[in-house]
């Protein structure tokens, strides 16, 4: 890393560490992302990521005993600081937290709560990033939202039939099924790994009693489902091709 860069890569973390959560931070962190050559950008994003990662898990605990007014704008900062560095993970995770933040601080304030369209927007983009979780809490808090105000307004009856919410239901159940389907896929990565293991390996698992037998009934439960989804995916390409 170049020394100029270094030295304000130091000036970002120490900043931080005396929770100086302001402006003038993130603008040294702007800063350090204005290098044109790319090389050294790239290895610049990568320290900054874990080093923002490393040190927001510090200062959200910190403020964790304080009021809502004190912890949105420290978890905006790390929003944007992470927008910034290109970390979308943690972005949308914290986007989750402070939009959870603005329900609590709102929660008498009907027109001042997060709106079903935000909610939305939040869902649609952890879908799109492949964060199948915390799209489904998105899209199912989108749906509470327009429950919300649809009571609100037959109250004051004005009500008018809400046109989204099938779309939205359909979103969240995809994003179900994603995730349903990571899980597999996790799973079957799990049980090829595990035959990837040396014999010498496997015969010492072998000694190793009942954890070894509630085990191997694991992986071949998980290589029985994978075989059944397959035959599943044959006879269903043999119904189109018949």
């Amino acid at each position: 890393m170049l020394e100029g860069i270094a030295e304000r890569v130091f000036l970002f973390r120490i900043q931080l560490q005396n929770r100086r959560i302001c402006n003038e931070t993130f603008q040294i962190l702007e800063s350090l992302l204005a290098s044109k050559d790319v090389k050294s950008l790239i290895e610049t994003r990568s320290i900054l990521k874990i080093l923002l990662r490393s040190e927001a898990v510090f200062v959200l605990r910190e403020i964790s005993e304080k009021s809502i007014d004190s912890k949105i704008p420290v978890v905006e900062f790390f929003i944007n600081a992470f927008a910034l560095v290109g970390d979308v993970e943690s972005c949308l995770a914290l986007k989750y937290e402070v939009l959870v933040l603005r329900e609590l601080k709102y929660m008498n304030h009907h027109s001042l709560q997060v709106s079903h369209e935000e909610w939305l927007t939040f869902a649609d983009d952890s879908l799109n990033n492949g964060f199948y979780s915390i799209a489904v809490k998105g899209y199912e808090n989108a749906l509470l939202c327009i429950q919300r105000t649809k009571l609100a307004e037959e109250k004051s009856g004005i009500f008018t039939e809400v046109q989204v919410v099938g779309k939205i239901k359909e979103l969240r159940d995809m994003a179900r099924t994603l995730v349903a389907s990571q899980s597999v896929q996790a799973q079957t990565a799990r049980y090829l790994k595990w035959k990837c293991v040396p014999q010498s390996r496997k015969n010492d698992s072998c000694s190793m009693g009942a954890p070894y037998l509630a085990s191997s009934l694991f992986r071949s439960g998980i290589k029985k489902r994978n075989i059944q989804k397959l035959r599943q995916c044959q006879s269903q390409q043999k119904n189109i091709n018949g």
